[in-house]
């Protein structure tokens, strides 16, 4: 916008604020906050100092049965909801990952659920406007962590400032979905500039949601943002960070395990085999990358997994899991809910797996899908199981031994000779 432009805007707003004086209205509205709120409205209508938001997507999901919809709803996203909706009538959910938006929007997107009667489901996050849209599913589903989330509605002024706005409207919609009105007030009566999240046996009692279901209820919801390689790979990296490890030697291990993982996620595999999958197939790939490692690797490697076996001796099937098949995606996990996040440990297993990888005389294949849906089926143990105290103490007695000597015992144990040659190895991708 030219001067002239700012200018006409700042003539509009003086106007606005001498009308607003001339008004008659009590004190609290007249004083400098008011006029300021006043003026700052005015000011962003005229000259729109807001950037533009990215498009909701909003897109059929894996089978044509469900919808995914996420990011900022923006203007429009009740029209295209409301559209794809008709063009679909075998469409029984809607997955809402969002972080609010356009009031308006929200109801309308509501409006279009009600309508067409589906249920809806958060697999992650619903907040502010999306919450409006939630709670007109014929059914409300959420898993425990899902994170509801409510605020005040408000109007943004200039360069983005939230002003509060009158919440009766909004209070009456979620009453009319069946929403206690207790909950409704005080969902309202949080500021605009924070947010409450409650838990979901409250979100439950005050029927916002009527069902808690599990990771392994649903399709897959965490690809929602963007159903393409790299989202694929950065979800990967995301949850597996073990596997950064790969990004500088073996990146093509990555790039295979993303491609799978992006392949479920389309044919409507759900989040609880999804994770099952990737933790199974990052443990191989470090496993694997382990085959290589000298003999100082080895034993650094052997006082790792012996540590996390300590740390998980209250599951012993995880700790069986983690000294058989020398685990280290679940020595990772046990290590940190015994001791939180380690940096240095983290750093140092990295730094070890990347010791390996540089070790390996030939380059590692990037496997193709098939053979990496095989691997995930195949079972884990590469020998009988053990109990967990025997093997511990199979394990520190190696690590008593001068290096050399304890390198050939846990070679023993981690990568035993018996073991078949896998599939992840032995195919590549034409």
């Amino acid at each position: 916008m030219g001067l002239a432009g700012i200018a006409l805007g700042c003539l509009g707003a003086a106007s606005v604020v001498q009308a607003h004086l001339r008004s008659g209205l009590g004190p609290a509205e007249t004083g400098l906050l008011g006029i300021y709120a006043r003026l700052s409205l005015e000011l962003e209508s005229r000259l729109g100092t807001d950037l533009p938001a990215t498009e909701t997507r909003i897109v059929l999901g894996p089978g044509g049965t469900d919808i995914r919809l996420s990011g900022e709803l923006t203007e429009g996203a009740g029209d295209r909801l409301a559209q794809l909706l008709a063009e679909n009538p075998r469409v029984t959910r809607i997955h809402l990952t969002s972080e609010g938006g356009l009031v308006d929007e929200g109801e309308a997107i509501g409006a279009a659920i009600a309508r067409h009667g589906i249920a809806t489901y958060v697999p992650d996050y619903c907040v502010s406007a999306c919450t409006l849209a939630f709670v007109r599913g014929r059914e409300r589903f959420i898993m425990p962590a899902s994170r509801l989330g409510f605020h005040a509605p408000y109007e943004a002024g200039l360069f983005g400032q939230a002003f509060r706005t009158d919440g009766s409207p909004e209070r009456a919609a979620y009453v009319a979905a069946g929403v206690t009105p207790d909950f409704a007030q005080a969902a309202l009566d949080v500021a605009s500039t924070d947010m409450w999240f409650p838990d979901a046996d409250r979100l439950i009692a005050a029927h916002v949601a009527n069902r808690i279901v599990d990771a392994g209820h649903f399709p897959d919801s965490t690809l929602d943002d963007g159903d393409d390689a790299a989202h694929a790979r950065a979800t990967v990296l995301r949850n597996l960070d073990l596997l950064q490890a790969f990004e500088e030697r073996a990146p093509q291990i990555v790039d295979g395990i993303a491609a799978w993982y992006l392949d479920g996620y389309r044919s409507g595999r759900s989040e609880a085999e999804a994770f099952e999958g990737l933790k199974r197939l990052a443990a191989r790939a470090v496993s694997r990358a382990m085959r290589n490692a000298d003999d100082r690797s080895i034993v650094a490697l052997g006082r790792h997994l012996l540590k996390a076996m300590e740390m998980a001796g209250t599951s012993p099937a995880t700790c069986t899991a983690i000294g058989t098949d020398a685990d280290l995606v679940l020595a990772h996990q046990a290590l940190h809910a015994g001791e939180g996040q380690d940096a240095a440990a983290d750093l140092a297993l990295r730094t070890l797996i990347l010791r390996s990888l540089a070790q390996r005389e030939d380059a590692s294949p990037a496997p193709d899908t098939m053979a990496l849906a095989a691997d995930v089926l195949r079972p884990m143990l590469a020998s009988a199981p053990a109990d967990c105290a025997s093997l511990r103490a199979v394990y520190a007695k190696a690590l008593s031994l001068p290096r050399h000597v304890a390198a050939a015992a846990l070679r023993g144990l981690i990568v035993p000779a018996a073991a078949p040659r896998p599939s992840l190895e032995a195919s590549a991708a034409p």
